[in-house]
């Protein structure tokens, strides 16, 4: 058909449905905060400030930052709808997607936001505002410039707020200030205390603990760190893999090439301990509001910043059993378009091309973590049958699978035991021991930990110290006893105070 002989009309999106449908983009208050932080850190900022007034109405919400701040025309760019194309190539650090995030985050939570911003190093900042109200009355799509003594009086009301808090600081300089003026998801509240107190438990429990899960590769950092502070509280952050924390199991790592960039994915075991360890308030292994069941499943890092945390993604479900595992993923910026990473960063699809490598690691997991949250000490459920007693070696039923232990009662063990002297006999309990572990760890059963009871070890304490000083005596050095032989005894040598005084 011929274009010039076709009719056309207007199609413009009424501005006030517009802003609040796209606003609707699965928001909380926790994941909308993120969002802006994510430009201070694109931004380089070093320190990221977020402050509340709820003493008067309507409630106000800063967040600000020392990044490198914008001059009048990229703040321009940066506050329209969207700012840059989520198929732009990015710089690494880059956690930006859509170029929606500064707007669609504050119209989540405010119907009327401003920002200040200066470049690094200069002293002017310039103002703009979005208001949904001016939209409604004018039906035009305009933001509003910010006077001189507008942003002279927000930038004095900020200075009063953060000084009305404790742990004020004085060194802080801000290049950029959001403001969200009026808080609408806290208004539906007939007690003004009860908006006060909703608000205070989210930013201060909700909304902090949720940074220090998200940001805390950021804030663990020892160069180029992150400091995020709520109300002059700094935020501490949680890592959910404690690796400095010996208990923690990784297991074997996988890479899978996709796209641009290389998919990386490790399972990580928590200790069987940890379920009794998380009943206390303040542990290495959960936040303080969660539980070990909120936290397992998977854990997707995108350039650093964590996207996806606690559940399966839907790959599989959620079960007690599975609690103690955890999978690490970590991906580029350069291949968002193929996870279909949404607009709030929340919520993410795992391509068709990755889900039998991510099914794979899952499978692995699964069986240690099942293992390790059955397997809390050795427990044997079966006594050796005493018509057994011509067999070298029989089966015990126990947590950790079926044992093969050494037969003491086998006639010819018997014998030889009954000739030796007390020297010799320790040390042959010593290589029986040890050879039984072996057999078990070949066959894929964990080594039996040496607990000092002689009943159930089939060894004592001081037999495997006579056997370390001659094994000693015999030229063998303290490390190679510790790497060696120890390990295939089932012996932890920090465990028991002789071994420990031996061979350190």
């Amino acid at each position: 058909m011929n274009e010039r002989n076709q009719n056309f009309e207007l199609a413009n999106p009424n501005p006030e449905f517009l802003i609040k449908s796209i606003a609707e983009q699965g928001y909380s208050l926790e994941t909308a905060l993120a969002d802006l932080m994510d430009n201070s850190i694109t931004a380089n900022a070093s320190r990221i400030e977020v402050l509340t007034n709820i003493e008067e109405e309507p409630f106000t919400l800063f967040l600000s930052d020392n990044g490198d701040g914008m001059s009048k025309e990229t703040l321009k760019r940066n506050m329209h709808f969207p700012s840059k194309s989520p198929e732009d190539s990015r710089e690494s650090n880059d956690l930006g997607r859509f170029g929606l995030g500064l707007k669609t985050a504050s119209f989540s939570q405010t119907r009327a936001f401003t920002v200040l911003s200066r470049k690094k190093g200069t002293s002017i900042f310039s103002g703009l505002t979005w208001d949904v109200k001016h939209l409604k009355d004018t039906g035009k799509w305009e933001i509003i410039i910010n006077s001189e003594d507008e942003i002279s009086d927000i930038i004095d009301k900020y200075n009063n707020i953060s000084n009305s808090h404790l742990n004020s600081s004085n060194d802080f300089i801000p290049n950029t200030i959001i403001v969200w003026r009026g808080l609408y998801k806290f208004e539906n509240f007939l007690d003004v205390k009860n908006k006060q107190n909703a608000l205070k438990e989210e930013i201060t429990n909700t909304t902090s603990e949720y940074l220090s899960i998200v940001f805390h590769k950021f804030i663990e950092r020892e160069t180029n760190r992150l400091d995020i502070r709520i109300n002059n509280t700094m935020v501490k952050p949680f890592n959910p893999f404690p690796i400095e924390n010996s208990n923690l199991r990784a297991l074997e790592p996988l890479q899978k090439e996709f796209g641009e960039d290389i998919v990386k994915i490790q399972g990580f075991v928590l200790p069987n301990t940890s379920i009794k360890e998380t009943k206390e308030n303040s542990n290495p292994w959960t936040p303080q509001n969660k539980s070990l069941m909120d936290m397992e499943g998977l854990y997707i890092y995108r350039a650093d910043r964590l996207i996806l945390f606690g559940g399966w993604n839907g790959l599989i479900k959620k079960m007690p059993r599975l609690q103690l595992g955890r999978l690490k993923i970590d991906i580029g910026n350069k291949v968002d378009h193929l996870f279909h990473l949404n607009v709030a960063k929340s919520q993410i699809n795992i391509p068709h091309d990755l889900k039998n490598s991510f099914l794979r690691a899952i499978v692995d997991l699964k069986m240690e973590a099942q293992k390790e949250y059955f397997n809390h000490g050795l427990k044997t459920f079966t006594q050796k049958p005493s018509e057994q007693s011509s067999q070298l070696f029989y089966k015990t039923a126990s947590n950790k699978g079926v044992l093969l232990r050494i037969n003491d009662d086998f006639p010819l063990l018997k014998s030889l035991k009954s000739s030796l002297n007390n020297k010799q006999k320790a040390e042959l309990n010593f290589i029986l021991k040890m050879s039984s572990n072996l057999i078990n760890k070949v066959r894929q059963v964990d080594n039996v930990e040496i607990t000092g009871n002689v009943e159930k070890d089939g060894i004592s304490i001081d037999e495997i110290v006579k056997s370390i000083n001659e094994l000693l005596k015999l030229g063998m050095s303290k490390q190679q006893i510790k790497k060696d032989i120890l390990p295939n005894l089932g012996v932890n040598s920090n465990a028991h105070e002789e071994i420990s005084n031996l061979l350190n």
